[in-house]
């Protein structure tokens, strides 16, 4: 972990001291701290930094502005603010775990193809905080950032594979691949139609884990490696971040990281339907109609929407399962951002008590969510004058959540289903996290599982 996060006290630690908007007559600090932050301009502006001098020279410590309710994650700077060395909270956070999860997170740096790590940075952790915990929370958001930043010339579908199976090996998980033509054998149309055109074979990854008597979660994520759009190919431009379209996969195998390292009392099943949506003279064409696992034929409106064509598949194998929580994730739709932008990720249920969980779960961890409708009236908008369904509207209104009804219609066992359309990816850099691939979602999603099944 980038920062290390100490239990014990730490002789020689410096205090790191939290200071509000305007606050600094308040905070405790000592009369000559107070007279040097205002000579360096220094009023509590969240995310700003000050190092405080000691004696003979030397560093005494550090003031940092928390602002006015900003929120435990924007102390996620310190890890890029202050220098190397020692440090403690000189007084505990208002949230003590979620400041240290900011620590951790705040200090990665993806190092794949030569960048230099972050500072040497250790910090007490506050009072009563668990380092497993947190080190757990941590290690699945940078399994997902990692897995979201590597190019697919490193992180094809085999790649993604052999990801899964190092995630299940540290875990003592089971791992079973469908590849190739093997898919058509065993009822994977959509995913081998979407993904045959590739030089990469496509393939369903299915990773199980715990008791099989244990309450049944199910997580399916869109493992898209790169994304030309098809034969109704993307703009240069729109294929620039395509890399992370795989960023539900990403995202699920680090929530994955998370049950697994906590043993918590769940049968954990991860589907992932690993594909490329390349061009070739065998790819899926606008105008074909593909008969799913579902047994529903499915129109060929684009072949840019194929990412619901694969987690189709992926679901109806879920669903006849029949868990207890089945969640799906994907980088989905641009529909989403347009309406919620990147940092903001809608989800979609007809479970009002998950619902309601998600929604407290996402204030509490700070891990932003919103719920967006299944809105019926739309469903008719994906008909098909020649097959069951067409996989995108006419019109382009509504496309998450039009593309949310397409989903649901392959979910009809499940009582508990939730569909999550992520962008798993930062434009820019933030106080917990650099630009680049992103986690969204899991750790709400962890708060809500641990609850349920610790």
């Amino acid at each position: 972990m980038p920062v290390e996060l100490v239990e014990k006290k730490m002789q020689g630690a410096l205090p790191v001291h939290l200071v509000a908007r305007d606050g600094l007559e308040t905070a405790g600090l000592a009369p000559s701290v107070v007279a040097w932050a205002k000579a360096n301009g220094f009023s509590g502006e969240a995310g700003k930094a000050l190092a405080v001098p000691g004696e003979h020279g030397t560093l005494g410590g550090a003031l940092f502005g928390v602002g006015e309710g900003e929120g435990a994650l924007a102390l996620g700077a310190l890890s890029k603010a202050l220098p190397e060395g020692d440090w403690h909270f000189a007084s505990a956070p208002a949230e003590p775990e979620l400041a240290a999860i900011a620590l951790a997170l705040g200090g990665y740096v993806f190092t794949r193809y030569g960048k230099k790590p972050g500072k040497a940075l250790r910090f007490e952790l506050p009072t009563g905080v668990d380092a497993g915990r947190v080190r757990r929370i941590a290690d699945g958001v940078f399994l997902a950032r990692d897995l979201v930043n590597t190019p697919t010339s490193d992180m094809g579908p085999e790649e993604l594979e052999k990801a899964a199976r190092t995630l299940a090996g540290a875990h003592k998980a089971d791992v079973f691949v469908i590849k190739g033509d093997d898919l058509l054998e065993q009822n994977f149309p959509m995913i081998h139609a979407v993904g045959r055109a590739s030089a990469g074979p496509p393939r369903l990854i299915d990773m199980r884990w715990g008791p099989r008597s244990a309450p049944k979660v199910t997580l399916v994520g869109k493992g898209v490696c790169f994304d030309t759009g098809g034969l109704d190919i993307k703009p240069s431009s729109g294929m620039l971040l395509m890399k992370k379209d795989m960023g539900g996969a990403a995202n699920v195998l680090g929530l994955a990281s998370m049950i697994m390292a906590a043993r918590l009392q769940v049968r954990l099943r991860v589907l992932i339907p690993a594909v490329e949506n390349s061009i070739a003279g065998n790819a899926f064409r606008p105008g074909d109609v593909l008969t799913s696992r579902k047994g529903m034929s499915v129109e060929i409106g684009n072949t840019d929407a194929e990412g619901r064509l694969v987690l189709a598949d992926a679901l109806a194998l879920a669903d006849e399962e029949e868990p207890q929580l089945l969640v799906d994730m994907a980088t989905l739709t641009g529909a989403a951002r347009v309406a919620l932008g990147p940092d903001l990720p809608p989800f979609y249920t007809g479970d009002e008590a998950l619902a309601s969980e998600l929604a407290v779960a996402s204030l509490t961890v700070e891990d932003p969510l919103w719920r967006m409708p299944l809105w019926r009236p739309y469903d008719a908008k994906l008909s098909s004058r020649i097959a069951d369904i067409n996989n995108v509207t006419t019109d382009g209104f509504a496309g998450s959540i039009t593309a949310a009804l397409f989903l649901k219609r392959f979910v009809e066992k499940t009582a508990s289903w939730a569909h999550f359309d992520i962008f798993a990816w930062n434009p820019a850099d933030r106080a917990h996290g650099p630009a680049g691939g992103e986690a969204q979602g899991i750790r709400a999603l962890e708060r809500i599982i641990s609850t349920r099944y610790g």
